[in-house]
Order: structure tokens, then C-alpha cells, then sequence
């Protein structure tokens, strides 16, 4: 019966990802941009003024970064690309001349024609295929529409959403829905600060590693390497194999290799020390558990999946394992607890406070 209602639940998702990605969207950006509007708000500041000055430093810090990184990259490409095109000349001839495999030439043109092919009949669609594009694109656009809209409105109104939220929960359960809140909120953050503390480690790393081989392109890089490390265990893989081929690119074997290197220093470093110590306090999953939902939510919702995988079952977990405490411990519960709607609990949480 579980199984059935999972598979429900993940079905219905999967058909309402315009919506059920942006909210997801939405509560990781709101979460992140919360204490920012809270000591906004400590200042004096309304609510609404607090949470749209939030997002617009939000947007220019991103804006800043993506900008950094296209022109870096823009200003290398013209002069990495003869080299690029001797690199696979290299590899063709290596392939055909001193490879273990029986390759020839022809073998190499007849790949080259059929890709080519394949890239033409991609190109001269059906009108079905271009329809299918559209219609994706249209669904983006949407979906982060609809997402700068919920994060405004989580930033300045959270807190008398949760207060709706538990006051529909009944005056007996509102407590144990209060601390579902503060849990998942919680938790949540601890997620965020994490991953961000591990991607600060690992870029600023691989961004030495890539400055001292003489290798190029260090900031799309490092910026890369921070954006992967929110995907836990194959963020960091992925970001060390494109590191390990920049390197190789622009700087030769020998920067490639110093930059392999510190890279498998530096994810060892992260796994056997960094990744537990912040992890297991934040999100109390085991590794297994992490690899699983990484591989599943890519599955079943691509790039997206992959990224908000791991903190959707963290959050999911917390606020399951509140619920069951709460339950559980319900003849241990003070009277004089605060039985306001929403609790003081998920308020302090959202206000970015330590919890007890």
C-alpha cells in the first residue's frame, strides 16, 4: 500500500512539474534569502520592501557571477580553439595508430558523416519535435515566472502561511505541525550552509590547482565547482572530470595532472571529513541513502531531480521523524507551551534564530 501511494505521489509530481518544481524552487530560495530579509526587517525595514531588496541582491549576485563566467569563457575560446582542434586530431590519430582497438580512418569519416546526419535530421525537426520545444520552453519560462512570484511571497508572508497552515491542523495537532515546519526548515538550512560551505572549499581549491599549472578559464571553472557541489557525491565528480579536461586544454598533460590530482585530494578530504561532519547534522542521511536519491531524481525528473533529490528526502525525513517524536511524546508536552497558531517554533526558524 506504501508503494502505491509513493508511486502516486511521485506520479503526480512528475505531471504538475510546472508547478511542483517552482514551489520547490521557491522554499530553497526563500529559505537561503530569509535571514538576509530578516535582519532587513530588524533594521526597519517593511516586510515587502525587505524581502523584494532580498532578491534583487540575489539576482545581481547571480547575474554578476554568470556574467564573469561567459566573458571569461568567450575571451578563452578564441584562443583555446586551434587547440582544441589539435587535441582531437591527437586523439584521431592515437585512436588509429597506436590504440589497442582496430580503427581505422574510414571508421573515424563514417562516425563524423553519421553524426553530422543526426545533427541535421535534429535540426529539420517535425513540426511535432519544434511543438515539443516550444511547449518546453514555454514551461521554463513559466515555471521561473511563477517561482520569482512564490519566492516573494514566501520571503515576506511565510510566517502567516505557516500560521494558516497549522490553524487548518486543528488546535491537537497544531503543535506536532509547528515542529514538522521547524524541522523541514530547519533542516533545510542546514542543507543550504553545507553545500555552500563545501563548494567555497572545492572551487577555491580547484581554482589554485588551475592558476599555478598555468591552466585557463579559472572562474567558469570555480563557479562550476561550486554549483556542483549542492549535487552531494556526483556534483563533486563531475566537477573534478571538468576541471581535469580544461586543464587539459588550455594548459597541457602536466596541468591536467596537478590538477587531477588536488582534485581527488580535496574530494577525499570532503568525503572521509568536511561532507560527515556538516551532513550529519543536517541532514542525518546515509551515504547510500544520497547516492540513491541523486540517481532516482535524475531518473525520474532530470537535472532538477538530481539537484533538489537529496534535500527533499532530508526535509521529508526531518519532518516525518518531528511528527513521530512529537506523537510519541505527547504526554511529555508543557501546558504552558505556546499554542498560538503556527507556534513560536516555525516563526523563530523562519526569522533565520537558532532553535533549541
Amino acid at each position: 500500500m506504501i508503494g502505491v501511494v509513493v508511486l502516486a505521489a511521485l506520479w503526480v509530481l512528475r505531471e504538475l512539474r510546472v508547478v511542483a518544481f517552482p514551489v520547490v524552487v521557491a522554499l530553497f530560495v526563500a529559505r537561503a534569502l530569509s535571514p538576509v530579509a530578516g535582519f532587513l526587517e530588524r533594521h526597519r525595514w517593511r516586510r515587502g520592501l525587505a524581502a523584494m531588496a532580498s532578491m534583487v541582491l540575489f539576482f545581481a549576485v547571480i547575474g554578476g557571477l554568470l556574467t564573469l563566467a561567459t566573458r571569461a569563457f568567450a575571451d578563452e575560446l578564441r584562443t583555446i580553439r586551434p587547440t582544441i582542434s589539435e587535441g582531437f586530431d591527437d586523439l584521431e590519430d592515437w585512436l588509429v595508430e597506436d590504440s589497442p582497438w582496430d580503427v581505422s580512418r574510414s571508421d573515424i569519416d563514417d562516425v563524423r558523416r553519421r553524426s553530422g546526419e543526426r545533427f541535421d535530421s535534429l535540426v529539420a525537426s517535425s513540426d511535432g519535435s519544434l511543438t515539443s520545444g516550444a511547449v518546453v520552453a514555454g514551461e521554463v519560462v513559466t515555471g521561473a515566472f511563477l517561482a520569482v512570484v512564490l519566492t516573494f511571497f514566501m520571503i515576506r508572508d511565510g510566517r502567516r502561511l505557516a500560521d494558516w497552515v497549522s490553524s487548518k491542523a486543528g488546535t491537537r495537532r497544531r503543535q506536532r505541525i509547528d515542529r514538522a515546519m521547524s524541522a523541514a526548515w530547519s533542516t533545510l538550512a542546514g542543507y543550504l550552509r553545507g553545500a555552500a560551505a563545501l563548494g567555497v572549499v572545492e572551487s577555491i581549491a580547484i581554482g589554485i590547482a588551475l592558476l599555478a599549472s598555468g591552466a585557463s578559464l579559472v572562474a567558469p571553472v570555480m563557479i562550476i565547482t561550486f554549483l556542483a557541489a549542492f549535487i552531494p557525491i556526483v556534483g563533486a565528480i563531475g566537477a573534478g572530470l571538468v576541471a581535469v579536461l580544461v586543464a587539459l586544454v588550455t594548459g597541457g598533460i602536466g596541468s591536467a595532472v596537478v590538477v587531477a590530482i588536488v582534485a581527488v585530494v580535496v574530494q577525499q578530504f570532503d568525503n572521509e571529513l568536511l561532507a560527515p561532519l556538516i551532513y550529519s547534522r543536517a541532514l542525518n542521511l546515509h551515504p547510500v541513502v544520497i547516492l540513491v536519491s541523486v540517481v532516482a531524481g535524475g531518473a525520474l525528473f532530470g537535472l532538477a531531480g538530481t539537484v533538489l533529490a537529496v534535500p527533499a528526502v532530508a526535509v521529508a525525513t526531518s519532518s516525518g521523524r518531528a511528527l513521530a517524536g512529537s506523537e510519541t511524546g505527547s504526554t511529555e508536552t508543557r501546558a504552558d507551551t505556546d499554542p498560538a497558531p503556527g507556534g513560536s517554533a516555525f516563526r523563530r526558524a523562519h526569522d533565520g534564530e537558532q532553535l533549541p
